[in-house]
């Protein structure tokens, strides 16, 4: 199976060649533009939740790290 997922040179040059004649090539920037766009956004999306997971992580080890002090605290007294 993993054979008919292997791509060699011609193959992309003949799937090249139908995507020219099915788009044109005023078409194609335009196309590769939006693409690009929605690559960086999907990127941008991808960084703000592993910033919003590593935040939560923090917060979550702060919380634990107070209570334990707290503990801590109470059992001196």
């Amino acid at each position: 199976m993993s054979h008919l997922l292997f791509l060699d040179s011609p193959v992309i040059i003949v799937i090249a060649l139908i995507f020219l004649l099915l788009f044109g090539g005023k078409k194609i920037p335009e196309l590769m533009k939006g693409l690009g766009k929605g690559i960086k956004s999907f990127k941008e999306g991808m960084n703000e939740v592993e910033n919003e997971i590593k935040d939560a992580t923090t917060d979550t080890k702060k919380e634990a790290h107070k209570d334990t002090k707290d503990d801590k605290l109470d059992s001196a007294k």
